[in-house]
C-alpha cells in the first residue's frame, strides 16, 4: 500500500514544525538547571520576607551546613543589585551622552557619589528601609542591596556612558545616512557598540561588590546592628572570633559561587557579546561557552523563549513620533537664555546642598574640625595616588597581553573574577599579624589594602579594550612589523586609552572608598589604625557621629571631584577627540 505523496514544502514545513517542538537532550539540561537556578531564587527570595525579630531568634552562626543557604542569599542580593544597576546604567548614563546640559549635572554627581563611601550610605539609608518595611527583614535587605548596588552602578554608568561618547565617526555616520531616529540609533547601534565593554565592566562591578558585602551584610550604625543570613555576615563574625577555618570555608564558598555564576551567566553573556564587536575581519579565535553552545542547540526552550526575543526585538522596532526626537529651533538669544538658566539652577543646587551640609555639621564642629579632615583627606590622596599607577603600572601590560588572546581570556576570566571578589577583610588578620609581629608602620603598610579590592578595574577594562580592539588593525600592524615599543606607542596604547581611563577613574573612586575599610583593620581585640581620611570616617560610623561623618564624605567627594576635573576629565576629552578623528 502506497501513501499519498506529500509536497516537499509541506513536508519541509511539518517536519520543521516537529522537530522543534520535539525536546532533545539539550533541553533536558537546560530545563534541570533553568528548574534548579528558579527554586534557590524563590528559596532565597521566600528567606528575605521573614519577620525581622527572626533574626534574633535564629542569629547568623558559623554552622557549615548553613553556609550553601548564605551564599544563595548573598548571591541573590548581588544579581538584585546589578538588575537594578544595569536599568540606572541605561537611563543615567545615556542622558549624560546625549544631553550637554544633563551631563554637567550628572557626571559631576557620579564622581561624589562614586567616592561617598558604602558606610556614609548605609548611615542615612538604614533607617529609611527599616522604616519603610517595618518589623520586616525586608527593610534590611532593602537597604543590604542598597549598598550593594552602590558599589555596580558608578562603574558602569562610566562605561556605558565612555563608549556612547567614543563612537567611532564613521558608524555616526553610517546611522545619519539610514536617516535613524535616535530611538533607533541607541538600540541598533549604540547599546551594541556599547555591549562588549559594558559585560567585562558587569563583571568587575559583580567581583567588586564582594570587597563590601561584609558592610552590607554586618550593619553597624551607631546603635542599630543587624547581621543579615550571608556569606558576608559569617565572615565577619569569623574575623570576630579569630576563627581560621571558618574564614577559609567563607573564602572557598565564594570561590564556588563565582565560578558558578562565571559558568551560568557571564561566561554565555561574553560568548554572546562577541557578535558586537566594532571590525571589519573576523577574529580567528572566539569566546567559547558550553551553556551558550547548549541553549543554541535546544529545541523547546528555544520555542518556549520565542515570545521573550520577539518582545525583545520589537523593542527597538517601537513607533516614535520623529517629532519627538527633533530638537525645536530656537533664536540664539533664547537658546543662550535657557543655558544660562540651567546653569544657575545646577548651582543655586549645589550652593543649596553644601549650606545644608555646612549648616549640619557646623552644629557640632568648628572649622578646626573642617581643617583637620582636610589634612587627613590629603594623605589619602597620596595613598590613592601611588597605589593607582603602581597598579597601572602592573595591570595594563597584563590586560593587554590577556584581551589580545582569547583562549587565554576564557580561561584566565574566573580566576580574575575570584581575585577581584576575593574579599580584602579576609588578609586584615595576616596584615595586622604581620605588622604587630614586626613592628611595622600601620600608615604604611596598610596602605595596600586600599588597592586590593579596586585594582581589578584597571585589569578588566584594559582586558575588555584589548578583547574590543579591531583585528584588521592587528593584522595592519602586523604588515608593517612594528617594533615592540612603536606597537605599544602607536597602535595598543591608544586602542585601549579609553578603556584604561575609565578603569583608572573607578578604580581611583573605589580606592577612597576602600580606605573606609583598608584603614582601620582589626583581628579580634587587635586593631589598627591608618592616619586618614577613611578611619575618621569609620570611626564616626561606628560611634553613630552623624556630623562628622558628613564631614568626611564631604570633604572626600571634594577631593575626588577636584582630582577627577583636573585629572581624568580631561584625558577622556583626549580619548574622544581621538577615536573621533578615527
Amino acid at each position: 500500500m502506497t501513501s499519498r505523496p506529500v509536497p516537499d514544502a509541506r513536508m519541509a514545513g511539518l517536519g520543521l514544525r516537529r522537530s522543534t517542538l520535539v525536546p532533545n537532550l539539550y533541553d533536558a539540561v537546560a530545563l534541570v538547571l533553568v528548574v534548579a537556578v528558579l527554586a534557590l531564587v524563590a528559596h532565597a527570595a521566600g528567606a528575605m520576607r521573614a519577620p525581622l525579630s527572626q533574626l534574633d531568634i535564629a542569629p547568623v552562626t558559623l554552622d557549615p551546613w548553613l553556609l550553601p543557604d548564605y551564599a544563595a542569599r548573598t548571591t541573590l542580593r548581588m544579581f538584585a543589585a546589578m538588575a537594578a544597576s544595569l536599568v540606572f546604567t541605561f537611563v543615567v548614563a545615556t542622558l549624560a551622552a546625549k544631553s550637554r546640559k544633563a551631563e554637567l549635572l550628572i557626571v559631576p554627581a557620579l564622581d561624589i557619589l562614586q567616592s561617598v563611601p558604602v558606610l556614609g550610605f548605609l548611615t542615612f539609608t538604614v533607617i529609611f528601609f527599616l522604616n519603610l518595611f517595618p518589623a520586616s527583614q525586608l527593610g534590611a535587605e532593602c537597604a543590604a542591596i542598597f549598598a550593594i548596588f552602590t558599589a555596580q552602578a558608578w562603574n558602569m554608568a562610566f562605561s556605558f556612558y565612555q563608549s556612547l561618547r567614543t563612537l567611532p565617526q564613521d558608524l555616526e555616520e553610517v546611522s545619519r545616512h539610514f536617516r535613524l531616529s535616535p530611538w533607533l540609533r541607541f538600540w541598533r547601534l549604540e547599546a551594541p557598540y556599547a555591549t562588549p565593554g559594558l559585560v567585562w565592566n558587569a563583571m568587575m562591578s559583580m567581583s567588586g561588590s564582594w570587597f563590601f558585602v561584609v558592610a552590607s551584610e554586618a550593619i553597624s550604625v551607631g546603635d542599630t546592628k543587624i547581621a543579615l543570613p550571608g556569606i558576608g555576615a559569617w565572615l565577619s563574625l569569623a574575623i570576630e572570633r579569630r576563627d581560621i577555618g571558618a574564614v577559609g570555608m567563607a573564602v572557598a564558598a565564594i570561590g564556588v559561587v563565582i565560578l558558578l555564576y562565571d559558568q551560568l551567566v557571564f561566561r554565555p553573556i561574553v560568548a554572546w557579546a562577541d557578535k558586537f564587536r566594532a571590525e571589519t575581519t573576523a577574529a580567528q579565535e572566539r569566546p567559547r561557552s558550553w551553556l551558550y553552545d547548549l541553549v543554541r542547540r535546544t529545541r523547546l526552550v528555544k520555542r518556549l523563549f520565542e515570545p521573550v526575543a520577539a518582545v525583545a526585538t520589537s523593542v527597538g522596532r517601537l513607533p516614535m513620533p520623529r517629532v519627538a526626537w527633533q530638537a525645536v529651533a530656537l533664536p540664539p538669544g533664547v537658546g543662550r537664555a535657557l543655558d544660562l538658566a540651567w546653569y544657575g539652577l545646577v548651582a543655586a543646587a549645589v550652593a543649596a546642598a553644601a549650606w545644608t551640609t555646612a549648616r549640619f555639621v557646623s552644629t557640632t564642629l568648628g572649622w578646626a574640625d573642617v581643617a583637620g579632615a582636610v589634612g587627613l583627606g590629603a594623605l589619602t590622596l597620596m595613598r590613592v595616588l601611588v597605589l593607582i599607577a603602581v597598579a597601572s603600572l602592573v595591570w595594563v601590560p597584563i590586560g593587554v597581553w590577556i584581551g589580545l588572546r582569547p583562549a587565554v581570556s576564557q580561561r584566565v576570566q574566573p580566576v580574575a573574577q575570584f581575585l577581584a571578589a576575593f574579599p580584602a577583610n579576609v588578609l586584615f588578620p595576616f596584615a595586622v599579624v604581620a605588622i604587630v609581629r614586626l613592628g611595622l608602620d600601620p600608615d604604611v603598610w596598610l596602605s595596600p589594602l586600599m588597592v586590593l579590592g579596586t585594582q581589578w578595574y584597571i585589569l578588566f577594562n584594559v582586558i575588555a579594550g584589548a578583547s574590543a580592539f579591531p583585528t584588521d588593525l592587528r593584522e595592519a600592524s602586523s604588515l608593517f612589523r612594528l617594533r615592540p615599543a612603536q606597537w605599544w606607542r602607536k597602535v595598543i596604547l591608544p586602542g585601549i586609552f579609553p578603556y584604561y581611563v575609565t578603569g583608572a577613574l573607578t578604580a581611583s573612586g573605589g580606592s577612597w572608598n576602600a580606605s573606609i575599610v583598608a584603614e582601620v583593620a582589626s583581628w579580634g581585640d587587635t586593631r589598627l589604625q591608618a592616619s586618614g581620611l577613611g578611619s575618621y570616617i569609620a570611626n564616626a560610623t561606628d560611634a553613630g557621629d552623624y556630623q562628622r561623618v558628613v564631614l568626611g564624605v564631604a570633604v572626600m567627594s571634594l577631593y575626588v571631584v577636584i582630582f577627577n576635573q583636573v585629572l581624568w576629565r580631561p584625558l577622556y576629552r583626549f580619548a574622544e577627540r581621538r577615536l573621533r578623528m578615527t
